[in-house]
């Protein structure tokens, strides 16, 4: 686990499957008084665990979309979290969220929920801290090679083009950094990124 941005950290879990990482994210509690928050968590390993106790164990748990439910049962059970999905996916996780979110919802950690429409699945969700400017991705897009993003085959969406679109939306948000929840991340250029995606989409 690392801290790649202040009081964010992520540690990773290599899928054999995709040959790139997964990602988790751990985000501090908030000085206003908001507790730890984890993000899309993934398989702990060596160490990891112990030092998310170390940090202050999460409060709640979000997720992006539903196949990004990973580790947050367990993690629930490990640290009394709440698991918060948005509501267009929830319904297809593997085990039940504890609560929903909208577009739009202000959310643990000091995130913005942000839908990208016509992505992978319905619910599809960016996480966005206008703070930090920081865009968190789920499915949307990935981080591959490193230092670029890319999308998901088209035969992952209903309809290619509109998914270009939901991504172009994005661009509206004002965010640097871009963490991914597969790949690898950008903590700078983010924008840039998104925008050389689309053109070689």
């Amino acid at each position: 686990m690392k801290e790649v941005l202040p009081g964010i950290y992520q540690w990773s879990w290599l899928s054999p499957e995709k040959g790139i990482d997964f990602n988790g994210l751990y985000v501090a509690a908030d000085s206003a008084g908001g507790g730890a928050v984890l993000v899309d968590p993934v398989a702990f390993g060596d160490g990891d665990e112990a030092r998310i106790r170390a940090l202050g164990p999460p409060k709640a748990i979000l997720i992006t979309n539903r196949h990004h439910g990973r580790r947050a049962a367990e993690c629930r059970d490990l640290f009394g979290a709440r698991v918060l999905a948005p509501a267009g996916d929830a319904a297809a996780l593997p085990f039940p969220a504890d609560a929903t979110f909208a577009p739009g919802e202000r959310l643990p950690g000091g995130f913005v929920a942000v839908t990208v429409a016509d992505s992978k699945s319905p619910g599809e969700t960016a996480l966005h801290d206008p703070g930090r400017r920081l865009l968190v991705l789920g499915d949307a897009l990935i981080g591959k090679p490193a230092g670029e993003l890319s999308f998901l085959p088209p035969d992952k969406f209903a309809d290619m083009a509109k998914a270009l679109e939901g991504v172009r939306a994005l661009l509206a948000l004002d965010f640097d950094a871009l963490l991914v929840g597969d790949g690898a991340s950008l903590l700078a250029g983010g924008k840039d990124a998104i925008r050389r995606a689309l053109e070689r989409a």
